[in-house]
């Protein structure tokens, strides 16, 4: 592509806040300080109590400044990129890591602080619910007033009413003030608004979870339209990594404000996922925080291999072996208890939740420290990045001992001896290999 088909060109961007803390004392109510603005206005007028005043000084010090400390701090940082007409990008990262910000200042609303940012077409935004509508208008009257925000004429604008009503499935309501909108029937209108009205960019926010499934899948496939058949350029905030994956070509990782990669969407989930776990093929669960129960049993340990008594592995091929091993420590004589394996992808979709009694494995008392495994044999799942929750419990009780969520990770890489071709994480969960043949006519 040329250099004509950049929509936007971001250079050097950032933004800076400045942050005040108090550094006075804190909660202060209204009769405190016209007790004390009479207290200083007489002592202000008694010159006898001068000396009073001198000697308390003192002997308390200085006073402490009422004045609030400032401190600096950068949103974002040094951040440079460029997107194509027609590109679909997402942008991940953690919260606070400066989504949002940069959503803003592409969207116009704040101004950076040093950088510039160069934008080719229209852009409607949708960054939080209610942006561009007027709460004491109706939802038809909000309709020609985004419009017009957008730049659209009235004509412009009726010959796409029908369908923005269509899609925003509020028909019933269209006369009705949007200040009786729930949240979703806000984010159906206005999103069907944005992107209706022809803009060459479309920047949703997490918004979109806010509406139910129904209606995000409805706008996930809007959103490729637009971009597929139009050739507009899409930006989408999401913690969704699966919708992300779905949606967006290309993904930007920010961390800290900070742009830590611009890459194809399976390799900047990957890189995200890593990041915020930052855990391997095995884990020490002595200090780990994300667990709930009474703690009467705990998981003290856990790893990943390809064999049950081999030392830990990370990666792994489609087709082969994975084990979990994990060790459980009881200070106590504890009878009739039930472990559980969970493995979910990286989008948070949950592959499968194992019980030991239903392999016909079944643990009858346990006192001390053990050890067990847990292996999945010739595993079928997509190259993607897994995470294990181990769970045990009572066999009668839902009530857990111990529970740790995503205490270990592992990755499948390829296809291994069953295929030699690349396998993209966007082609689904489970691979099969279904047996062919040709029928005769």
């Amino acid at each position: 592509m040329s250099s004509s088909d950049v929509v936007i060109r971001v250079e050097g961007l950032g933004k800076k806040y400045t942050l005040q803390h108090q550094q006075a004392e804190g909660y202060r109510a209204l009769r405190d300080v016209i007790a004390e603005s009479a207290k200083a206005a007489g002592r202000r007028l008694n010159p006898f109590s001068l000396a009073g005043q001198l000697q308390r000084a003192s002997r308390q010090g200085p006073e402490v400044s009422m004045h609030p400390r400032e401190e600096e701090f950068w949103a974002l940082k040094d951040v440079s990129f460029e997107i194509r007409r027609g590109e679909r990008v997402g942008i991940i990262g953690r919260n606070g890591a400066g989504k949002s910000t940069l959503l803003k200042i592409l969207s116009r609303i704040t101004e950076p602080t040093t950088g510039r940012v160069e934008i080719c077409g229209r852009v409607a935004s949708l960054l939080e619910v209610g942006t561009g509508f007027h709460p004491e208008l109706t939802g038809r009257e909000n309709i020609y007033l985004n419009g017009a925000i957008l730049g659209m004429t009235r004509r412009e604008i009726r010959h796409k009413f029908d369908e923005i009503v269509a899609f925003a499935e509020v028909e019933r309501f269209l006369d009705t003030p949007v200040k009786r909108f729930s949240s979703g029937m806000y984010v159906r209108l206005a999103f069907a608004v944005a992107a209706h009205l022809e803009p060459e960019i479309l920047v949703v926010d997490e918004v979109l979870a806010v509406g139910d499934a129904a209606f995000q899948k409805k706008c996930l496939g809007k959103m490729e339209d637009v971009a597929d058949q139009e050739g507009r350029t899409v930006l989408f905030v999401s913690h969704n990594m699966a919708a992300i994956t779905k949606l967006c070509s290309q993904a930007i990782l920010l961390e800290k404000g900070i742009l830590k990669c611009l890459a194809k969407s399976d390799h900047a989930i990957k890189q995200y996922i890593n990041a915020t776990e930052g855990l391997s093929g095995y884990s020490d669960l002595e200090e780990f925080n994300h667990r709930k129960g009474d703690a009467s049993i705990l998981f003290k340990w856990v790893k990943v291999s390809k064999h049950a008594d081999e030392r830990e592995c990370q990666h792994f091929s489609i087709g082969e072996d994975v084990c979990i091993n994990f060790c459980i420590e009881s200070k106590s004589l504890v009878s009739s208890i039930k472990i559980a394996v969970e493995i979910k992808n990286s989008g948070g979709i949950n592959i499968c939740n194992v019980i030991d009694v239903d392999s016909g494995f079944q643990i009858n008392t346990i006192d001390g420290a053990r050890v067990y495994s847990v292996c999945f044999e010739d595993i079928r799942l997509y190259p993607d990045t897994y995470h294990v929750s181990l769970w045990i419990s009572g066999t009668e009780s839902i009530d857990p001992y111990d529970y740790v969520q995503d205490c270990l990770s592992f990755d499948v890489v390829d296809g291994g001896r069953l295929t030699m071709r690349t396998l993209p994480s966007s082609a689904g969960i489970f691979f099969f290999t279904p047996k062919w043949v040709e029928l005769l006519l």
